[in-house]
């Protein structure tokens, strides 16, 4: 069995890391927060950090070139050749002050799923959107809270997702040409299996299995959606652990983002940082970059 490491990448310690993705050998995450969406080179450890402006919680690549980015302001698409953004969506315009968007990856079918957190937490005011060139930006879930961690199976008929206040992480059917949901079913109630925290981002290996970090919990899970079976349990020097994805050339390596946590609560010296898994023995499922034409 191979050893499994866990380590720190490159400099930077977010206030709020969130959203990694794998593109094009770089990997890209946002620093919420810090109004930033960093890209790493995680053989080198150069960072590149464009300043955004607005607290933004995810970025996902396009096919143009481009990046989707969604925040306190809507989704927009920005050029980090020349750093232009234009809006393409906001759908809580009314919401300003209470909600933004959180979390969001696009689907197998270059569709971007986008929801958003009530940051006042009022419950069930917040939504998951699916947004195409063709359609617009259409609500999927409503009587969200803290819309949060996002995948699909890599046979694409199951759609999981995260209600973080819920504990839980549901799956839904998922037709791929429609992009509609079918009824939830509850796959894992972090709280009932005595797991530490609340999960936050999610993703999916090849076999079928969610690996989900655990915030407030130092933590990441992986289970087996069939049963609801915790089959891993890795811990972190860092109590926020935010989000997860799988990268690396074989897509062999798990990256982790973490927040800093309050300071009267705990000291951490490499909170905020990204973290590397080495040696788990899986493979991810690449990401699909936003289909900017049907």
């Amino acid at each position: 069995m191979s050893v499994i490491t866990i380590n720190p990448l490159g400099a930077r310690q977010s206030l709020w890391g969130e959203g990694p993705v794998w593109w094009q050998e770089r990997l890209l995450y946002v620093d919420i927060e810090g109004h930033a969406i960093v890209e790493l080179n995680c053989e080198s450890g150069v960072e590149t950090v464009y300043s955004i402006g607005e607290r933004v919680g995810m970025v996902v690549p396009a096919d143009d070139g481009n990046w989707l980015y969604a925040g306190d302001n809507g989704i927009t698409r920005f050029n980090p050749a020349s750093g232009n953004a234009l809006l393409l969506a906001d759908p809580e315009s009314h919401k300003r002050t209470d909600n933004r968007f959180n979390d969001g990856k696009c689907d197998p079918q270059g569709r971007l799923w986008a929801g958003t957190i009530s940051v006042v937490k009022k419950t069930g005011d917040a939504a998951l959107y699916r947004y195409d060139a063709k359609s617009g930006c259409q609500q999927v879930l409503s009587g969200l809270t803290n819309s949060n961690g996002l995948c699909w199976s890599p046979c694409g008929s199951f759609f999981y997702h995260i209600d973080t206040p819920t504990r839980e992480v549901r799956a839904y059917s998922y037709d791929a040409v429609s992009g509609e949901l079918g009824a939830p079913r509850t796959v894992i109630d972090t709280h009932a299996c005595g797991l530490p925290g609340t999960p936050d981002g999610m993703t999916i290996d090849t076999a079928g299995n969610l690996w989900g970090t655990l915030c407030h919990g130092g933590a990441v899970f992986c289970c087996e959606p069939a049963t609801g079976k915790v089959l891993r349990l890795l811990e972190f020097p860092a109590i926020e652990t935010t989000s997860c994805c799988f990268g690396g050339s074989g897509l062999d390596r798990l990256f982790v983002t973490s927040g800093i946590p309050p300071k009267d609560k705990v000291a951490e010296p490499d909170a905020g940082r990204v973290f590397v898994v080495d040696g788990l023995g899986v493979r991810g499922q690449p990401a699909t970059p936003f289909a900017c034409c049907e």
